[in-house]
């Protein structure tokens, strides 16, 4: 799969995409029900997260995973746990859950799903158009859960699949740079919408 791996500022120490999600996108017109139609071609991975989380094709897990490690691994050499960003929509199935879980097991750290919760509903990022807004949305829903039973101060990746504003990237930076285990932070996130 090929990738153009590109660098992200925000509060975070370092930060990382493999590739856009999007090539290009056509407007074809509306079609009967006077939706918009769209001839949108995607990267590589884009269309394997296009696959992922909106045709529920699971064995595009270990695809994006190895993508993930062959590409940012040597960036990343000093993180010692992974930490998913929380999604917003709750399903039975969470992919971001699922490619942590993989990008985790390929680095061989661990994964924390739970140090980095939400304890109250946001709406989805993508619903909000300002950035300042969806920053203070997610302030708020966000908070530490000392999951790490060890002593010491870890670098964490945390992960996110899709990223737009870096709103939720910044969020649970800013939140986990509370957190007295946590020392240096790095994200991580599969594509880029914007």
């Amino acid at each position: 799969m090929n990738v153009a791996v590109q660098e992200i500022k925000g509060a975070w120490y370092a930060g990382y995409i493999l590739d856009k999600h999007v090539k290009s996108s056509e407007f074809l017109g509306n079609n009967e029900f006077g939706h918009p139609m769209f001839d949108t071609i995607r990267t590589e991975v884009g269309e394997s997260m296009y696959q992922l989380k909106y045709k529920n094709d699971r064995s595009q897990i270990p695809l994006l995973a190895e993508v993930f490690v062959k590409n940012l691994k040597s960036k990343l050499n000093s993180v010692s746990l992974i930490i998913p960003v929380p999604p917003s929509k709750h399903r039975s199935f969470q992919p971001l859950i699922e490619l942590a879980k993989a990008v985790a097991n390929k680095m061989n750290i661990p994964i924390f799903e739970n140090i980095l919760i939400k304890n109250k509903e946001t709406p989805q990022m993508k619903d909000i158009t300002n950035n300042e807004d969806k920053l203070g949305k997610l302030l708020e829903a966000f908070s530490i859960n000392d999951e790490i039973e060890t002593n010491g101060c870890w670098d964490a990746l945390i992960i996110d699949d899709l990223y737009s504003s870096g709103s939720s990237l910044n969020a649970a930076t800013k939140t986990l740079q509370t957190y007295s285990k946590i020392k240096n932070i790095y994200v991580a996130a599969f594509s880029r919408t914007k």
